[in-house]
């Protein structure tokens, strides 16, 4: 039976969704009755659809008999997680080929790398990005000749933005191919410990970059538990990938065996065939409700509090920070990946993986089994996991029974916590969001007077300083989408570890972001409504006491009323913030997006 909760959750989905999912239903039927028929194009427009394709590939279009499938790829040498990709279209051809039709690169799409960005201009362009990748993926598919598509995409903004384009064009099947993970380098908790050396002076900036090279080192994605790897939890978590696929290494002979698979089972899932199943039917309420329960088991990426709600937007779903509070009192956290553990994702997937945790989540009442996924009907085939058959086909096998690292993966019986990795604040100071799962519990409560800072640099320059030596909470506002962005604030985290490891109470209260990686510093982000739209946050002055209560769930301040009541918002001059990188592009943007509800949607057109 689905728990009570879960049930209750997804029914409010419905009901509050009822008529704009009524609506988006209508519309991806109406476009799956007008099915691709490219014989029934002009012929100039047929020729141009195939004329660059090889010999049997434009005969097979120009018949217009066999199933075209459109390649949407993320693919740039520069990301990591990306590079692998620059060999995948050759193999998705092949597969299509053989399963007589044909595939095309459609498109493709920025993928920006937040490492390389993190701290300076380019990050106020990161969430930006995702509606990039939402329209230009739309471009790709705009040309109406393709019976279903593969996406090829693993980052943080990424995944997302794929989905949300991909919605749009919710008629046609989609199945999202993952790359994998680098193998494992430096422990990420030895990375870091000595960016905090760095941040204190007792490393070289030498020793410095040698870490971080031993960390990131090789093809695939990080090999932290942060928005990336969350993406790939969640697509197979919500039937978009083959099952057990998320976190096999790249270039090995399994991940191209299952790159070949999903080509050929994007290509078997067409309207042309009889298992016809569309990602805008893949996509509905439980999916989603599904989506949440696995953020909250895994302690995943805080990003997601974000994305899910735009993503579900483009489907017409309307979700709120009320279902990611609700679903968290009653999911078990089963995984201590870094940085709420030691450990990485390889081990993760060595212990049991993704497959591990939806068996425990499902015995447990507590995820759908009843969806529809590219591999049809049921979650269950998902607790499996694949093999590589000595003529490099894949099979499936059911999953571990019990976890091979408990430091690591636990089962339902013997979790973390017996809630979610995430929790939802509330409060004077507006709505915010804190992942807790790599948090102390005795760090949960922080109470301490007020630092006021407009920028991560004026809090460097304070800590460099040696003003920082205290108990106080900091306050970084004008981070929104309205400000500069909404960046993530990652270098506040050496110089605030350093003086929580001190002894200092120490916490971070921002309308910023700062994702899955976001460490053991009690940080309330996201904070709604924003400083720039006159949000509480620009209300609080040097020295007020903030409390962040994680296990109550509130966020306050500790100033009279009558005196609250009296105070006018700080301003920030923002005219000249991080300027000449392409910010002026969004100015338009910037100035028209306003928070949901549960001040989490900033999707660009997405359904009011």
């Amino acid at each position: 039976m689905v728990n009570k909760i879960l049930a209750d959750v997804t029914a409010q989905i419905t009901a509050r969704s009822a008529a704009k999912r009524s609506l988006y239903l209508r519309r991806i039927e109406a476009a799956a009755s007008q099915k691709p028929q490219r014989r029934a194009l002009g012929c100039a427009n047929q020729a141009h659809g195939f004329a660059a394709c090889a010999p049997g590939d434009k005969a097979m279009l120009r018949a217009g008999d066999g199933a075209s499938l459109a390649i949407v790829t993320a693919y740039n040498d520069m990301l990591s997680a990306h590079q692998p990709y620059e060999r995948f279209p050759d193999l998705i051809r092949a597969a299509a080929r053989e399963a007589g039709g044909v595939a095309m690169v459609a498109g493709g799409v920025p993928a920006m790398c937040d490492g390389i960005t993190q701290g300076e201009a380019g990050m106020d362009l990161s969430l930006f990005s995702r509606d990039v990748i939402a329209l230009s993926t739309a471009v790709a598919l705009s040309h109406q000749t393709f019976d279903a598509a593969v996406y090829l995409g693993i980052c943080d903004k990424i995944v997302p933005g794929l989905v949300i384009g991909a919605l749009a064009f919710g008629h046609l099947p989609a199945v999202f191919v993952p790359a994998g993970p680098m193998v494992s380098g430096l422990p990420n908790a030895e990375k870091s410990r000595i960016r905090q050396l760095y941040a204190e002076g007792k490393v070289s900036r030498d020793a410095l970059l040698e870490a971080e090279a031993k960390s990131y080192h090789a093809p695939g994605t990080c090999t932290f538990y942060g928005t990336a790897n969350t993406n790939q939890m969640m697509m197979e978590i919500m039937g978009l990938h083959l099952p057990g696929a998320a976190f096999v290494n790249p270039n090995t002979p399994l991940r191209d065996a299952l790159t070949h698979e999903a080509a050929k089972r994007a290509m078997a899932i067409t309207a042309l065939g009889n298992e016809y199943t569309p990602i805008g039917k893949i996509l509905d309420e439980r999916a989603f409700a599904n989506a949440i329960v696995a953020l909250h088991a895994t302690g995943g990426s805080t990003n997601h509090t974000l994305h899910l709600v735009a993503m579900a937007a483009a489907g017409g779903i309307t979700l709120t920070w009320d279902d990611f509070a609700a679903l968290a009192t009653v999911t078990p956290l089963l995984c201590h990946i870094y940085p709420s553990g030691k450990a990485d994702v390889n081990h993760f997937h060595a212990a049991g993986g993704t497959g591990f945790v939806i068996r425990e989540l499902l015995e447990d009442g507590l995820l759908h089994e009843d969806v529809q996924t590219v591999m049809g009907t049921g979650l269950a085939a998902y607790a499996n996991e694949p093999r590589l058959n000595a003529d490099k086909t894949v099979s499936w096998v059911p999953g571990a029974e019990a976890s091979g690292d408990e430091a690591v993966l636990r089962g339902r019986q013997n979790p973390f916590q017996p809630t979610g990795g995430l929790v939802v604040l509330d409060g004077v100071l507006g709505r915010a969001v804190m992942k807790i799962s790599a948090v102390a519990p005795e760090r949960h409560i922080i109470e301490a007077p007020a630092k006021i800072f407009h920028s991560q640099e004026e809090v460097q320059a304070a800590f460099k300083a040696g003003a920082l030596n205290q108990d106080f909470v900091a306050v970084v506002r004008f981070q929104g989408p309205k400000a500069i962005g909404m960046p993530e604030l990652h270098k506040l985290m050496p110089p605030l570890g350093v003086l929580q490891d001190k002894g200092f109470r120490v916490a971070l209260v921002t309308d910023g972001r700062l994702s899955g990686a976001s460490g053991k510093v009690p940080s309330a982000i996201h904070v709604t409504p924003e400083a720039a739209d006159g949000g509480a946050i620009a209300l609080i002055q040097e020295g007020d006491i903030i409390r962040l209560d994680a296990v109550a769930g509130t966020l306050e301040v500790k100033v009279p009323p009558d005196i609250w009541a009296l105070r006018l918002p700080a301003v920030a001059d923002l005219s000249l913030a991080h300027s000449g990188v392409g910010r002026e592009l969004f100015s338009a943007f910037r100035h028209t997006v306003s928070p949901a509800d549960a001040g989490a949607s900033i999707f660009l057109g997405a359904p009011a």
